[in-house]
């Protein structure tokens, strides 16, 4: 039998926020693990992902997992990050 290692596949919203662990093989890819989490039946019906992140590192599905990590399914921004603080600096 192969060894497992545990990760965690988040996902977050204002409204929201979902973590799964689940136990994959050793040799597992982020695809796989989001998989075998399940999550995106939890997911909202609107959601799309923009990345995927490992601790905030983007990365692609075939990215080999280590014990511990925790995948972030990122949403699409709503607003421009310098737009947003234009409209704060100037409160």
């Amino acid at each position: 039998m192969p060894e497992r290692i545990r990760v965690s596949v988040v996902y977050a919203d204002l409204n929201k926020q979902i973590e799964c662990h689940v136990d994959v093989a050793q040799s597992a890819s982020v695809d796989e693990a989001i998989r075998a989490s399940a999550i995106e039946q939890q997911l909202p019906a609107s959601f799309v992902s923009a990345a995927i992140a490992i601790f905030g590192r983007r990365v692609g599905p075939e990215t080999r997992l280590h014990d511990g990590d925790r995948i972030e399914l990122c949403r699409r921004l709503q607003i421009d990050p310098k737009l947003a603080r234009r409209r704060r600096a100037q409160t």
